[in-house]
Parts: structure tokens; C-alpha cells; sequence
């Protein structure tokens, strides 16, 4: 507990150069600063345990240069303030909220609520930020192509962390890299690219966000030990859309999540990575995907359970020559392209689900033969290939327990 508080109450109806900085210089650490409404000129350094609460009108507006706020300090909170107009260099990373301190200390137990962030390139920027949180704030970049905008949220060895309930609308990425041990909860994202990109992360846990319209849903790369629960990915763009990925990331949970209308359901790429890992994909719902579950590289080990898949154009596709799929555990899933019965009523069919390559996946090695996917031609040829093989199909994956509709019930 701080020994002093002290309440500052500013009055600032125009734009003045000094007066939000002046106040802040001259309040004692601990303090508390009110701000009623008006415009306050941004570009401010915040170097002290401090409060600022705003209501609403409240506006700090950076005036296209810079930062608007620097945090270099631990215990600060921003609360209902609505930031603008950021600086535009990408070099500089030009941000509403810039918290960073130096390259050996870092900043903790901070506070960011309830804020509003429009035309900032940058959202808010957290440099080595441990046990802080960032909750229900609006965050949107500047009205550039999707490549050139900042990050609307961005995470760089920072530990510890609970992100929750904000909204991220046509930003560019929320990153988490370096970063470990974060809750992220109940955030949304839309037109944006990556809605949610891991990197060197690991202990992080993803629960119950909802990302739609975006270029990728979440995406892990080189990570581990993370647990991605109770998430909706909808609606990803482009032709190669994704819902959720994983490169080269070992001991993760995905599990009771849902992954609808993307191109790519799930994409797997040389995962689980660490030997003797196993990553678990467990009761998802992976639904009218173009492709349920996608494989990339040589990826085994994986136990994937309990989920249920349908309405996908294809199950599983595998873009590599190394065609070891039958190596993950695969079991107790739903198939609706199961063409078995149930006999003995218990709710796992009587036969083994098998799926093969035919010719209809032929666009899979050559990127020609794709403009003719889902076409009568190749639909005719897939059919021909089922009926009488010319060739032998390639045999991709068992699940020698497919559960039934009605288990799902």
C-alpha cells in the first residue's frame, strides 16, 4: 500500500502543451489524476506509480507524432480515456499506450481499462510488462492495408499477464512472443490478420476468445506447454484461411473449441517438435471447412479424440511426401463421411474409419489442378478412382474407433 494519495483534479477544455505532463511531473508517486472532459495534448511519459482516470469526452490525442502515452514505470493505471492519433513509424513503433522502461528492468502490476484506441498505428505496446492487466478496451489502427498496420496488441517478454475482454477491429496481429504464462480470455477479434500469433511462448492459456473475418485465427510457432480451451474461430479469409495452427509446438491442449467456415481447420506443421511430446486435440468441433484437418511436414504423435468433424470438404490432407499420419494417435472422433453402422448400439461403429488419397486430391502437389477443385471433373474422377482404382490410393489415416451421430447428442 502507498502511504500517500493524492487526488488532482484537471480542468482542460483546449489543447495545451503542458498541462497533462506538467501535472503529472508535479503530482507526488501514488497519485491520482482526474480528468474531466476535454482534449489533452498526448506525447506523455509516465514515470511514476500513478493513476490517471478519465470519464467520458476524455481524450489524450498524440497529434500524428509519436506515442501518445509512455509508461516507464510500474504501478500505473489508465482508466475510460479514448487515445488518438498515434505517429505513423513502424521503426519507432509508434503506439497509443508504449510500455517500456529499458533493456534490463522491466515494468509490473499495471493497469489498462476501459480505455478507447482509434487511428493509433500501434495499439498498446508491452515491453517486458510482468503481472499487469489489460481489460475491455476498443483498439483500431490507423486506415491502412492490412500489412501496414500495427499490432493492435503486442507482447514481448512479458510474463504473467491477464488480457481479457478486449476488443481488436481491423489492427493487424495480437502478438505473444517471448511471453509466457499469460491468460487470455474473452477477447475478440475481426478483419484483422493474425487474431492471435504465439511465438516462443509457452505456459500461456486461451479460453473462451471469439475471432472471426480474420486473415488467421490463433497460431502457435515454436511454443509449448499451453493449453487453448473453449475458443471460437470463424471465418477465416482468403484461400488459405486458418482457424487454429501449430509449427514446431509440443505439449499443447486444444480442446472444446470450435473452428467453422475456415479453409484450413486445423493446421499441423512438425508438431508435437520436442521428442517424447504428444500435443492432445481433443473435443473440438471442426466444422464446413474446406479442410478439417491439415498436415504439414512430418508431423506425429499427435492424439486427436472425441472430435467432432463435418460439413468438411476434406477430413484430412496431408501437402507432404512423407506420409506418416497413421502415426498419431487418432480415435473416437465423429466423421459425418463414415459410411458404417452401429450394430450392437454403442455408439461406435462397427468398422474402422479409413482415409485415402484419390485423384480428386491431385491439386494437392500441383497448384494448377487446384483452380478444378470441387469441379464435376475432379468430383468424376474421385468417384472413378473409388469405384475402380486405377492406381492404388494412398492410405492416410485410421480411426478404428469413429463414434456415431447420436453420441453427440
Amino acid at each position: 500500500m502507498l502511504k500517500f494519495l493524492w487526488i488532482i483534479s484537471i480542468i482542460v477544455l483546449s489543447l495545451n502543451a503542458n498541462a497533462l505532463q506538467d501535472a503529472i511531473d508535479k503530482a507526488s508517486a501514488g497519485s491520482i489524476l482526474k480528468l474531466s472532459a476535454g482534449v489533452y495534448k498526448g506525447n506523455i511519459i509516465i514515470n511514476k506509480p500513478l493513476s490517471i482516470i478519465g470519464k467520458k469526452g476524455v481524450f489524450i490525442d498524440g497529434e500524428n507524432n509519436g506515442s501518445v502515452i509512455k509508461i516507464k514505470s510500474s504501478y500505473v493505471t489508465l482508466k475510460n480515456i479514448t487515445i488518438i492519433n498515434s505517429g505513423s513509424r513502424h521503426e519507432n513503433l509508434d503506439a497509443a499506450i508504449s510500455m517500456h522502461k529499458d533493456k534490463v528492468s522491466k515494468i509490473k502490476q499495471c493497469e489498462i481499462t476501459n480505455c478507447v484506441i482509434k487511428d493509433c498505428l500501434f495499439g498498446i505496446d508491452m515491453q517486458m510488462v510482468d503481472n499487469s492487466i489489460i481489460s475491455n478496451n476498443k483498439i483500431t489502427s490507423k486506415e491502412l492495408p492490412l500489412g501496414l498496420r500495427g499490432d493492435g496488441l503486442r507482447l514481448w517478454y512479458s510474463n504473467n499477464n491477464i488480457i481479457k475482454e478486449n476488443s481488436l477491429i481491423k489492427s493487424r496481429d495480437m502478438v505473444v512472443w517471448y511471453s509466457h504464462g499469460n491468460l487470455i480470455e474473452k477477447n475478440f477479434g475481426k478483419y484483422n490478420r493474425y487474431s492471435l500469433h504465439f511465438m516462443y511462448a509457452g505456459k500461456n492459456f486461451v479460453k473462451n476468445n471469439v475471432y472471426e473475418n480474420n486473415s488467421v485465427g490463433i497460431f502457435f510457432m515454436y511454443s509449448q506447454d499451453s493449453i487453448a480451451t473453449g475458443n471460437t474461430v470463424k471465418s477465416s479469409l482468403g484461400a488459405t484461411g486458418m482457424g487454429i495452427g501449430l509449427k514446431d509446438s509440443s505439449n499443447f491442449t486444444l480442446k472444446n473449441n470450435t473452428v467453422i467456415y475456415c479453409a484450413q481447420g486445423f493446421y499441423i506443421d512438425r508438431s508435437p517438435f520436442e521428442p517424447n511430446t504428444h500435443n492432445f486435440i481433443e473435443n473440438n468441433k471442426i466444422l464446413y471447412n474446406a479442410e478439417a484437418i491439415h498436415f504439414h511436414s512430418l508431423s506425429i504423435d499427435n492424439i486427436i479424440k472425441k472430435n467432432t468433424i463435418m460439413g468438411n470438404i476434406e477430413d484430412i490432407v496431408n501437402d507432404s511426401k512423407r506420409d506418416r499420419i497413421h502415426e498419431n494417435e487418432i480415435v473416437n472422433n465423429y466423421w459425418d463421411n463414415y459410411e458404417g453402422f452401429d450394430s450392437d448400439n454403442n455408439g461406435i461403429g462397427d468398422t474402422s474409419y479409413k482415409v485415402y488419397r484419390y485423384a480428386d486430391q491431385l491439386w494437392i502437389y500441383n497448384s494448377n489442378v487446384k483452380f478444378f477443385y470441387g469441379s464435376p471433373v475432379i468430383s468424376l474422377l474421385n468417384f472413378l478412382a473409388k469405384l475402380a482404382p486405377f492406381s492404388k490410393p494412398l492410405f492416410l489415416m485410421e480411426d478404428k474407433k469413429p463414434k456415431m451421430y447420436k453420441a453427440f447428442k
